[in-house]
């Protein structure tokens, strides 16, 4: 696809999101993580925590200047679930099995199936919302059909979550006025705090937002039962309540997808007032990004809209624009790599050497042994993956090649 009528502005936000999601996702050493790549403990809000919120911030940027008019429920549900399976099937990939297969055998039967996923969604043809159906079944009848392999597979996600938020932004652009999208995100973001602040728990009460005693965590686990992050979690940091307040985050950026480039300073100032709301929020309802807390919402897509602003005066106004091509190159290509960067460490570390993964042994190796400090080189491992994969997408960006679900 060719790489025309694009907002340069834009695609430098999103590459800057992407390559902060790179390396979150892939710290080089997770038991030393380095430390402006860790999320808050718990409330509180880090530079890692703006990542997501603004992943969903520039889906509704995306949606508010790409379609034009409204789209056919039939598309927007094609690519609704070409996401929703793109991020089961990392959940999936681990789950895989044939027989007593392990090692480099079992990888490549692995990777012939992820293949087959990225021949299915990151192409187009007649019947892709057919097969996406069909995939869908499959995967819910393998989730909850008894099979031992995936019992405890994760059905919440990143990519499942955008999804969703993509579905309803698609749904509403065109359909739905400037206003009532305003009065949509405060409805969303008043019944979340309602929910989570009034309605009681079992066994816990009303108002409790500890982590996993909070009525987001009882309904996931009450909903998805052994489907979560991890086995040992009774709640998901992209769970099913805390989608609510999600959908307001895409809304924002739908807004802000509509005036940055003819009311640029009056958006920034419209950011900074919902940075100020989130803040005062944050006194009653923690800003908490595991709850995607209201005040969560204001605050981080408050920085969205004056980045984005700030972005579009220097790079687009200004045309200032030498420094931006290494951004530019992960922005046009987000869901190669964040598809693919979730794939290829699943796929080394199941070839060991002296008893570890691929990837730890080489992050041993080449960093932790020559790097005295633990968090050092794990931020250098993380380093190095950004690199690789700056010179992978930068093959396809020479190319003018452009892969969309």
């Amino acid at each position: 696809m060719e790489m025309k009528n694009r907002i340069l502005s834009l695609d430098v936000f999103r590459g800057i999101t992407v390559m902060m999601m790179t390396i979150v996702n892939n710290p080089g050493d997770w038991g030393h993580i380095y430390a402006p790549l860790e999320h808050a403990a718990w409330n509180g809000c880090t530079p890692t925590d703006l990542v997501f919120p603004f992943f969903l911030f520039i889906v509704g940027v995306s949606v508010s200047i790409s379609q034009s008019g409204t789209v056919a429920f039939s598309k927007i549900l094609t690519r609704t679930l070409s996401l929703l399976l793109l991020g089961w099937f990392l959940s999936f990939f681990s789950k895989i099995h044939v027989s007593d297969w392990s090692g480099a055998p079992l990888m490549v039967i692995r990777l012939l199936a992820t293949a087959i996923m990225t021949l299915l969604f990151f192409t187009d043809y007649p019947r892709k919302l057919h097969v996406s159906l069909a995939l869908f079944a499959l995967a819910i009848l393998l989730a909850f059909g008894g099979f031992e392999d995936f019992a405890n597979v994760r059905l919440p996600g990143v990519l499942p979550r955008i999804a969703l938020v993509y579905a309803l932004l698609a749904m509403l652009h065109g359909r739905i006025a400037t206003r009532g999208l305003v009065h949509l995100s405060l409805l969303f973001l008043i019944t979340y705090w309602a929910f989570m602040t009034y309605m009681p728990v079992p066994g816990i009460g009303a108002g409790s937002l500890q982590e996993g005693k909070n009525l987001a965590a009882y309904v996931d686990n009450y909903l998805l039962p052994g489907h979560l992050w991890s086995v040992t979690k009774t709640w998901d940091p992209e769970g099913i309540l805390s989608t609510i307040p999600a959908f307001t985050t895409g809304i924002l950026g739908m807004l802000a997808g509509l005036y940055f480039r003819s009311q640029t300073r009056l958006l920034a100032m419209a950011g900074l007032f919902c940075i100020v709301m989130g803040a005062v929020w944050d006194l009653s309802f923690p800003i908490n990004k595991a709850l995607w807390s209201s005040s969560f919402v204001l605050y981080t897509g408050g920085w969205a809209i004056v980045l984005l602003c700030l972005l579009y005066w220097i790079v687009d106004v200004r045309q200032f624009a030498g420094w931006t091509k290494p951004f530019v190159i992960f922005g046009v290509n987000p869901m190669l790599v964040f598809f693919f960067s979730g794939i290829i460490p699943r796929a080394l570390n199941m070839l060991e050497v002296e008893g570890k993964g691929l990837t730890a042994y080489l992050q041993d190796v080449l960093f932790a042994s020559r790097i005295s400090d633990p968090f050092l080189a794990s931020f250098a491992g993380a380093f190095t993956y950004l690199l690789i994969w700056f010179l992978i997408l930068r093959f396809f960006y020479q190319r003018g090649h452009i892969f969309k679900v």
